[in-house]
């Protein structure tokens, strides 16, 4: 990556970008279309090159490694490479307007603690619900969905929390970003919902093949779209001198 697109100082990075009047928005009006559109390409090619990598990962050392306990291991091993990946696709497009080192290592660091939340909540939610055996009605069954559900989405505070420390370096009053990715993962389990809706309309030799493709275009889509738009509204920082006049 280049030197100055990395410099984590507010002031350099708006003077690299010296054609854009000083006070104005994170991404350029006259940018804004071809931002979104760029940001939601490499952040689906992310997804699908960090899950590409992640699962060959998880498997080269799954037959290597016969150890049960080293599941552990070989399971974070594969989230970290997907996390870097995916963000190193988005910090290709924001390297433009931020420290894209930073936005790669706050983004990577962010969806694993996220994960890692909503993993630990969705399994102690899970064993809830199994330690009642038989005796789980349907209308429990909804709740604890919608239980681990719920936690999923929270858990996106955390990944916005990282970014937020590198976006608020460079924006003012940013700091509503916190909540960005649950808004994401709120919009990606109403999507999945809907096409769990519509699964007895599909064919059942190739149905969970849709399904899975579905699911994963969306995630990968509204990841990408959101948090796109949100960035469109940002503020820089006024550089110094401004401020003082």
């Amino acid at each position: 990556m280049q030197t100055d697109s990395n410099n984590p100082n507010p002031s350099n990075v708006a003077s690299t970008n010296s054609n854009y009047p000083p006070g104005r928005l994170l991404i350029p009006h006259s940018q804004r279309r071809k931002f979104v559109l760029l940001f939601t390409c490499m952040t689906i090619l992310g997804w699908i090159v960090g899950g590409i990598a992640s699962i060959s990962v998880e498997r080269i050392l799954a037959q290597n490694l016969s150890d049960a306990g080293s599941f552990y291991w070989v399971n974070l091993l594969s989230n970290i490479v997907f996390a870097v990946v995916f963000a190193a696709d988005q910090a290709l497009v924001m390297r433009r307007y931020l420290s894209g080192r930073l936005w790669m290592i706050a983004t990577s660091a962010g969806w694993l603690t996220a994960n890692g939340v909503a993993t630990a909540w969705i399994d102690y939610i899970s064993s809830i619900a199994n330690s009642l055996n038989q005796s789980l009605s349907p209308e429990l069954g909804v709740i604890f969905g919608l239980l681990s559900t719920i936690a999923y989405i929270v858990s996106g505070i955390w990944l916005g929390l990282f970014q937020w420390l590198v976006v608020r370096r460079y924006t003012t009053k940013a700091w509503w970003w916190s909540f960005v990715p649950s808004i994401s993962f709120l919009f990606i389990s109403l999507l999945v919902w809907s096409i769990s809706l519509l699964q007895n309309l599909i064919p059942e030799a190739v149905r969970a093949a849709i399904l899975y493709g579905s699911q994963q275009s969306f995630t990968a889509i509204v990841l990408g779209v959101i948090p796109a738009i949100s960035l469109c509204t940002l503020k820089r920082h006024l550089p110094r001198q401004t401020q003082i006049s």
